[in-house]
């Protein structure tokens, strides 16, 4: 079994927390990443964890001429984790083209690259909760039905889906698993890597720890008047080291044979769900820290409410998320206290 696995996307926050657990699980791994969202510097992270320094490659995956060069310079490649996309909520309501031209384009190069392999192949798609939109139950099984996307982004992995299962059935050698995360956080406990986006940050816990740190002179809550117990919105936020130990599971399973169909679903969370305010008033407690927030109107393209029902991650795949959101707060405050200082 080759063990040689292209990991795109694998400087960003959950692709570099996934290209160590491939490392430490004895995987070879090539990264593709633009900096777009990340920095080089991740590299010195993933080698002060590993001992392996991982071969990287920057460069655009909309470019096809080096999407397909680089599966030349690599024939040995036998499973990629696709991590590769744009990602914030509001920004794609604001960008919509942009969204789809990279977050699909992408993914039709990599997939027509490797059909031109005609081997064996695994295929991790990093996939959303979002594709749910909002719920009519929860917590929220692989069999609910996709709701109309809430947001550009949402509606590209609703997409990227759909292309990746119609590709699955016309092309025998292709396994895929697509993974519907839930809210990663956190960063790992060597405090090595974490989450580091560029610019202001688009989700919640970067923006506490950005806050709690003075880059930020207050938090706005958007909206506390949903239909949720303290008026705030409701996610499951999952650790990102256990969101990464479940793909190299993932990989794993459809290296192995063990995949009951060629196109696979599960969902990645915790299966608690917690509000704005809780993960606000429980990052107090941890960090010490009172933060400085601000109730506002609603963001357009906010689901209300989700979190996960994990059974199946955890029948199937045999796994589940050990950390609770004290943990992933605290490695979060941790990074970025160290950040700062650097």
């Amino acid at each position: 079994m080759s063990s040689k696995i292209l990991v795109t996307g694998g400087l960003g926050y959950i692709g570099s927390h996934t290209s160590v657990e491939l490392i430490q699980q004895g995987f070879e791994v090539v990264i593709v990443d633009d900096l777009s969202n990340s920095s080089s510097d991740v590299l010195k992270g993933i080698k002060k964890i590993t001992g392996v320094s991982p071969e990287f490659l920057q460069f655009d995956l909309r470019n096809k001429k080096k999407v397909n060069q680089l599966f030349e310079a690599h024939p040995d490649i036998s499973g990629l984790i696709h991590f590769a996309a744009s990602k914030a909520v509001g920004e794609s309501v604001n960008k919509p083209l942009e969204y789809y031209e990279n977050n699909l384009g992408s993914l039709i190069y990599l997939l027509q690259a490797i059909e031109e392999k005609a081997k064996d192949f695994s295929f991790i798609f990093s996939s959303s909760c979002t594709v749910y939109g909002q719920a009519d139950r929860l917590p929220i099984t692989e069999e609910a039905p996709l709701k109309k996307a809430e947001s550009p982004y949402g509606n590209t992995k609703q997409i990227g889906e759909d292309i990746l299962f119609d590709n699955s059935r016309s092309n025998p050698l292709l396994k895929v698993i697509a993974l519907r995360y839930f809210n990663p956080i956190g960063g790992h406990v060597s405090i090595e890597i974490g989450e580091l986006p560029k610019g202001r940050p688009q989700n919640l816990v970067p923006f506490i720890t950005q806050t709690a740190a003075g880059i930020h002179k207050k938090l706005n809550v958007f909206g506390d008047d949903y239909p949720t117990p303290d008026g705030t919105c409701v996610r499951d936020y999952i650790h990102v080291v256990d969101l990464a130990k479940a793909h190299v599971v993932g990989l794993k399973r459809m290296m192995s044979n063990q995949q009951s169909e060629s196109f696979e679903v599960f969902n990645l969370g915790t299966g608690k769900g917690n509000s704005v305010l809780k993960v606000i008033k429980t990052f107090e407690k941890v960090s010490g820290v009172s933060l400085n927030y601000e109730i506002v109107a609603r963001r357009q393209g906010d689901v209300i409410e989700a979190y996960a029902d994990t059974t199946k991650a955890n029948k199937v795949l045999g796994w589940r998320a050990e950390s609770n959101l004290k943990e992933a707060l605290d490695t979060a405050w941790k990074w970025e206290k160290k950040i700062r200082k650097s």
